[in-house]
């Protein structure tokens, strides 16, 4: 098989950018090791940023998202029993965000693109990236059986690899250690999420940052909530049986007479924080993008949205390659990208440290945390950049 530019991975990432190339005549295909029904039910984030519906909109996947997608102007800070809205489009320009899970996302670009669009190929495991610092990369796979692990072998020659595989992928083995840095975290603390099928108890996302630690109310759709709390690192969710969980969540979201709705736990786990960037977003033929590039935690809501910004630049270089020839925005990607990654590394980490407890904190600490929430709920430049990190900048 030979194509422009192998594409491993059909993710949120990896099917944008397909589908950007598609759109601008560079021939592309995308392996996938998972099968088609586990791709489209694998769960993960749920906030779009402006920037990431525009460009599903501008590549025709914004149809369902319209309809279905959940039009959020603001959320909720709540500390000290009490709630604080940010208004999103006053200090931004007019910028929401939107509720629609990454799920029904990787749906709709999936129909786009069995529809018409490039190959793609399920139950493909990719084994190596051969040449990568070459004029030819080569793509190693194993295709069928289970989860192409007994399956017929096969290569894909291409002139670029992008990397959309997340980050234990054959795209980061591909790296060479000494040819890159990595910067990491591990914070010292986890999030217990539940999914929960009841409506949500408030019509925006409430982020609390209460002393026995962080909670967060978020939701799916109009009849499923999506709730987390900040446990201890090696937190066993069996240790935590439903009424324990809303009962917590009661206590840490308390504000006001507002109340929060109770309902069956369809699913529970846990889940560690940690941030991590690779640098350089590049090597020789090979092009890294979300995941496979960079971890943020969960707490801004900025890891699919910027793995979108990662495709949408290599998108835009690719096709300048195409046609005109020039490497010039190719040579510039890893740079474009990385002042935005660690921007954005940057407002989730202050989230995340300022709404968290952090172990040992003493009273000193809570007075920090307490003083930090005050400047950026109000009438200040911190609220305002606050409001403008979490709805992110244009991709489009």
């Amino acid at each position: 098989m030979r194509t422009t530019v192998g594409i491993i991975g059909a993710g949120p990432a990896g099917l944008l950018l397909a589908r950007l190339l598609h759109r601008a005549g560079v021939d592309c295909v995308v392996l996938e090791t998972r099968d088609r029904a586990y791709v489209e039910r694998r769960q993960r984030a749920g906030i779009l940023e402006q920037g990431s519906a525009d460009v599903l909109r501008e590549c025709g996947a914004g149809d369902r998202l319209d309809r279905e997608g959940l039009i959020h102007r603001g959320f909720e800070l709540r500390f000290e029993g009490e709630a604080h809205r940010v208004d999103l489009p006053s200090r931004t320009g007019g910028r929401t965000v939107t509720i629609y899970p990454q799920t029904e996302v990787v749906k709709d670009l999936i129909a786009l693109q069995l529809g018409g669009g490039p190959p793609l190929l399920f139950d493909t495991r990719v084994v190596a990236v051969e040449k990568a610092d070459g004029e030819q990369p080569l793509i190693r796979f194993v295709r069928g059986g289970q989860g192409g692990r007994h399956g017929r072998e096969g290569t894909l020659e291409c002139e670029y690899v992008a990397g959309c595989d997340g980050s234990y992928g054959a795209s980061r083995r591909a790296l060479p250690a000494s040819a890159v840095t990595m910067h990491a975290r591990t914070y010292p603390y986890s999030w217990l999420g539940i999914l929960a099928d009841v409506p949500p108890s408030s019509d925006e996302l409430l982020l609390a940052g209460h002393e026995r630690g962080f909670a967060l109310h978020s939701m799916r759709s109009p009849t499923v909530s999506r709730l987390y709390l900040q446990v201890p690192n090696g937190t066993d969710p069996r240790d935590w049986p439903d009424d324990r969980v809303w009962d917590e969540l009661d206590v840490r979201l308390a504000a006001g007479n507002w109340r929060l709705r109770r309902g069956p736990v369809l699913a529970k786990s846990v889940n560690g924080l940690r941030s991590q960037v690779i640098e350089p977003m590049r090597y020789g033929r090979l092009l890294l993008a979300g995941d496979a590039a960079h971890i943020v935690p969960p707490s801004a809501a900025k890891g699919l949205n910027l793995a979108f910004g990662d495709v949408v630049t290599m998108a835009r270089a690719f096709t300048h390659w195409h046609r005109t020839g020039s490497t010039a925005l190719l040579d510039r990607y890893s740079d474009n990208c990385l002042r935005r990654v660690w921007q954005a590394q940057f407002f989730s980490h202050e989230l995340t440290t300022m709404l968290h407890a952090a172990p040992g904190a003493d009273a000193y600490d809570r007075a920090m945390q307490l003083t930090w929430l005050r400047r950026v709920t109000g009438p200040t430049a911190a609220a305002a950049e606050l409001a403008e990190n979490y709805a992110g900048a244009p991709l489009v």
